[in-house]
């Protein structure tokens, strides 16, 4: 009975999940000009767009080398290589496969089952990985607000934008001392490694900008697009679809600029982290899942 009251909860959810993406898509595309968004997809210029997807699955190894040293704090010694593969794995479950296990729900499962750790060390250290990207998220986001148009705009709020880069680590710092101490060896270089996740991002998402051959504003469209990327980091749509593009419609909107082109890099930067998150599978396609159920502690 259990289990089929928790199959019936991820059901609900994936549905609740779909309905929700297809609701903000629909709202985007019937307020667009779907011609036009189109029309500049298909003229995208194609060697900005691979550098793009480079640059964006760079950051993904970034990430992938950062979740390793949260491993090894509790003491759990991974392979990079193999690390790496089950990252992309998790990657794959996360967007292709809503309201199952999910990415992180899957590598605690691997650990767990094939290493002699808690379950609750594991997922503190997948667990503090993903608040390290929220932080510095939204210190880089705050980065970029400022010399923004909506800087500009709302000038009243700068003073809480100098705020947040003001606290925002020294209150990480905190949180990591009070709530997971064994994590503050690794807090210095997890720190600098999260905010280059969040550079190369932006870098891909301006190379995006570049492909679509959009000539000014560029601070604010990376601006939205991390303003978007905490949207998207909220587990209430399928991969992220539908949020990014209805922040970048409605914020460009807002200012005045053409919604289209906002949409357009939100669409072209979900094809990319899509494909990128094929290569899991076909990690775990070649393998036969071997790989992911042996050990590989060095």
């Amino acid at each position: 009975m259990a289990k089929k009251s928790i199959s019936k909860k991820k059901l609900t959810r994936t549905i609740i999940q779909l309905l929700i993406s297809f609701t903000a898509l629909y709202i985007v595309l019937v307020k667009t000009d779907t011609v036009k968004l189109l029309e500049i997809i298909r003229t995208a210029n194609p060697w900005h767009l691979i550098l793009a997807f480079v640059v964006f699955n760079i950051s993904k190894i970034i990430n992938a080398f950062r979740l390793n040293r949260f491993f090894r704090a509790v003491g759990l010694n991974l392979k990079e290589l193999y690390n790496l593969q089950l990252y992309y794995i998790g990657m794959f479950y996360n967007m292709f496969l809503p309201g199952g296990i999910g990415g992180d729900g899957y590598k605690i499962y691997i650990l767990k089952k094939n290493h002699s750790m808690k379950m609750v060390n594991v997922f503190n250290a997948v667990f503090w990985d993903r608040v390290a990207g929220v932080f510095a998220l939204v210190f880089l986001t705050a980065v970029l607000l400022l010399p923004s148009t909506f800087a500009e705009l709302h000038g009243e709020y700068v003073p809480a934008v100098y705020s947040i880069l003001v606290l925002c680590y020294p209150l990480s710092w905190l949180l990591t001392r009070i709530l997971y101490r064994q994590f503050t060896g690794v807090f210095l270089i997890t720190a600098w490694e999260s905010i280059l996740v969040q550079v190369t991002q932006a870098v891909s998402a301006w190379f995006i900008l570049l492909a679509l051959a959009i000539p000014s504003h560029h601070i604010d469209y990376l601006a939205i697009f991390l303003v978007s990327t905490v949207a998207v980091v909220l587990p209430i749509t399928v991969g992220g679809a539908g949020a990014r593009e209805i922040t970048f419609f409605y914020s460009l909107s807002y200012l005045g600029l053409d919604p289209n082109a906002g949409v357009a890099l939100s669409l072209i930067f979900f094809a990319i982290s899509a494909v990128s998150a094929l290569i899991g599978m076909l990690l775990q396609s070649r393998s036969g899942g071997k790989q992911v159920t042996t050990s590989q502690n060095p």
